[in-house]
């Protein structure tokens, strides 16, 4: 009796993009499961040390939201790894979800919500860097590499 396997087979033959945009994807999937792991693990999920936030008052509200946030980082960036290395066919539909999502960050932390102390966390910053990136990385998913 042949067992089915938890993931089903790999579509890299049908991906048909350029590779620097499934290394791309590969970047952004560690640097997302990087911080994921620090607002999950870290004591206060990186709230004060590396956000500077006081979380004197509302600190374990804070530090709550890290961690759940953090948690979502974690899946999200094994999804993306596993359509960087195994399922190719998905990387240019990936990269415009994290697209849009860094895109609804930027607008968020430098438009809508910016901090009223004018302190922004380096994730503000790391997220003008990678729009332009991404958008590079999806045109490249999109135009035939091989």
């Amino acid at each position: 009796m042949h067992t089915p396997s938890f993931l089903p087979p790999s579509t890299n033959a049908a991906y048909h993009g350029s590779p620097v945009a499934t290394y791309f994807l590969t970047f952004v999937a560690v640097t997302t499961i990087g911080p994921g792991l620090i607002h999950s693990f870290l004591a206060d999920g990186g709230a004060g040390v590396i956000a500077g936030m006081d979380v004197s008052g509302k600190g374990a509200a804070i530090v709550g939201v890290f961690a759940w946030a953090g948690a979502t980082q974690i899946v999200w960036g094994l999804a993306l790894l596993g359509g960087a290395l195994r399922y190719r066919s998905l990387v240019p539909a990936l990269l415009a979800l994290v697209t849009l999502e860094r895109a609804l960050i930027a607008l968020n932390l430098w438009v809508l919500k910016g901090p009223p102390s004018g302190h922004r966390p380096p994730e503000a910053w790391a997220t003008l860097i990678s729009l332009p990136l991404l958008v590079g990385a999806l045109r490249l998913s999109r135009r035939r590499g091989r």
